[in-house]
């Protein structure tokens, strides 16, 4: 259920532990020489900082500021206007990107937490690596020795290991969120004020947000103490979190001056940069394991069966002098044209001889038309002849069969009146033979219409034989097509992404409704909380939906209705409303069976 949110993480990681470490070395530095000059380094930290602070231009596709629509799109060109909006979202961005790391470390450590003691103990001795696997079997073994409850400790010790990193990360996680959901309103509030003149509100917006860093960096502060003194956590929680304040610029003033503006943003890049170092470097103490780590007895495994593959390939091959390897792939690719040749080609091949044979052996065909033509003019003749004897008159040779027929009929019923004598002295064995001639045709005018049925279709014939094949290749085009796009984020095509979506949505309601109930309670703090997780939950819907909705023509109002679960003056039945809308019409939420 992971929509990862894309931007330029990976660079701002770096830039916040090139930041963090630098300053590092800066102290250092200055301990060893302290006779040397102190602003030295200074300078050189900040000319690179001006480098770094400079806001992203171009905003990744998440859930936008809750501002008119026309804010953005206006006609306003000034340069300090522009900035004062990528400062806003530079902030929803980066907020949004702390928050999802977070949260995917955090939802790791609750799927083991959930587990069951037995699971928890293998995670903590085959999931953290050589050293704690060989740390881990030596306690067991040592346990096991003296009599002791080896399991017990070892599931003893995981609980503890993995609840002290789910709260340093739930502490971390509604911190973020209920500054996340802070800020939101407070834009929401100001959005007019900010669209029409961006200078003249950006200065009461600041001390705002002057506040929510002051109130951020109380709430984050206090995690020392979360750490005991046997904490599994490596390192110390002593590097500080500091923020810079706003200085004290009259507010008596209608707007602010440019450089007081350029100043102030500065120092808001300033606080989001010293706050990228603090959470990357304390998420990465408490992140979960990497693959590498939680898989290495898998990767061990395949690295020696790989090394032993390799040493016994060099054994064979021409650098030692053999050419085992150049004769097994003679006699492979001798097997692999002889299979095909005896299993696809050649039933192919006689499939399609054995078909097509028939008709190409047959060039006449099984009836002929200068065949019928006989039979039809000697019947003609037959006809004539009878018709001009009957009647005892002259026919023309152009005469339809159908009227001299119906002469020889009349004549043959009654001819039938006595039957032995006109059998002997009669016309009645002469008409009998008119009417098997007639019959001979119709036989033969079926077999030529069979016949040139039978030669339209052997094209169809020659296509049938190719069907295997085709389906063989069509199955095996499907099977890759599948396999590479096999994508279970919430972003992706399949029936997976399909369902991570509409989780999504899930995971939306139960946050407005818990929402609402620590706001009925009066519990601001846990109400904020899960507001911001509510923002972020909506970016990840908007992330996940906009290709699909875009795809099928539904964005703009899907777009509307994810706009509107975020803002924090409409009501929460309202807000659960449109999540049934959205469920039950837009297509990228729809459940498979239901588009089907």
């Amino acid at each position: 259920m992971e929509a990862t949110p894309e931007g330029n993480e990976s660079s701002r990681v770096a830039k916040t532990l090139i930041s963090f470490y630098s300053n590092y070395l800066s102290n250092r530095f200055t301990s060893l020489f302290p006779s040397f000059p102190s602003n030295f380094l200074e300078k050189i930290s900040n000319l690179y900082r001006q480098t770094l602070l400079p806001v992203s231009t171009k905003r990744r596709a998440g859930l936008p500021l809750p501002l008119p629509s026309n804010s953005v799109n206006s006609t306003r060109t000034a340069s300090e206007a522009s900035r004062i909006y990528e400062v806003l979202n530079d902030i929803m961005d980066r907020f949004i990107l702390n928050l999802h790391k977070i949260q995917e470390n955090l939802q790791f450590w609750q799927s083991i937490a959930e587990g069951s003691n037995a699971r928890k103990v293998y995670f903590m001795i085959f999931e953290r690596g050589p050293r704690a696997f060989v740390n881990g079997s030596v306690q067991l073994m040592r346990e096991a020795v003296t009599g002791g409850s080896a399991m017990q400790n070892l599931s003893n010790s995981s609980s503890v290991y993995i609840s002290e990193r789910i709260a340093v990360l739930s502490s971390l996680r509604c911190s973020l969120a209920a500054f996340l959901a802070q800020f939101y309103v407070e834009v929401d509030k100001c959005g007019k004020e900010l669209a029409e003149d961006p200078e003249k509100s950006f200065s009461s917006l600041m001390h705002t947000l002057n506040g929510l860093f002051s109130k951020l960096d109380a709430s984050i502060g206090h995690l020392h103490a979360l750490r005991q003194n046997d904490s599994s956590v490596e390192g110390t929680y002593s590097f500080p979190l500091l923020f810079e304040t706003l200085p004290e610029i009259s507010q008596e003033e209608s707007q602010w001056t440019n450089s007081e503006i350029k100043e102030a943003i500065n120092l808001v890049c300033t606080n989001l940069q010293a706050l990228d170092s603090y959470l990357a470097l304390m998420v990465a103490k408490h992140q979960k394991p990497s693959n590498v780590t939680r898989y290495w007895i898998r990767y061990t495994c395949g690295a020696v069966g790989l090394s032993v593959c390799s040493f016994w390939l060099l054994r064979h091959s021409r650098l030692m002098g053999s050419s085992d390897i150049d004769i097994w792939i003679r006699e492979a690719k001798e097997s692999t044209v002889s299979f095909f040749n005896d299993h696809v080609e050649q039933p192919l091949l006689a499939i399609r001889d054995e078909l097509l044979d028939t008709f190409k052996k047959r060039q006449k065909g099984v009836m002929d038309m200068e065949e019928v033509k006989l039979t039809s003019d000697s019947l003609h003749r037959m006809l004539l002849a009878f018709s001009e004897q009957t009647k005892g008159e002259a026919f023309p040779e152009n005469a339809s069969d159908q009227e001299m027929l119906e002469i020889v009929m009349l004549r043959y019923e009654k001819e039938l009146v006595h039957p032995i004598q006109n059998l002997l002295h009669g016309e009645l064995a002469r008409a009998l033979l008119i009417q098997v001639q007639k019959l001979k045709l119709d036989i033969e005018m079926a077999m030529l219409e069979l016949d040139q049925i039978l030669r339209a279709n052997e094209i169809n014939f020659a296509i049938l034989a190719a069907l295997p094949a085709f389906f063989l290749s069509l199955g095996l085009i499907v099977a890759v097509r599948a396999w590479f796009r096999q994508d279970t984020k919430a972003e992706g095509r399949g029936r997976i992404a399909r369902i991570q979506r509409r989780l999504l949505i899930v995971e939306i309601e139960k946050t407005i409704m818990q929402y609402q109930a620590y706001f009925d309670q009066g519990l601001e703090t846990d109400a904020q909380c899960m507001f911001g997780l509510l923002i972020y939950c909506l970016d990840r819907l908007y992330h996940a939906v906009r290709r699909h909705a875009k795809a099928t023509g539904e964005w703009q109002c899907l777009k509307q209705d994810i706009i509107d679960l975020g803002r924090p003056g409409l009501q929460t039945s309202y807000k659960l409303i449109v999540t049934a809308r959205m469920e039950r019409v837009y297509d990228c939420l729809l459940p498979s069976l239901k588009r089907q």
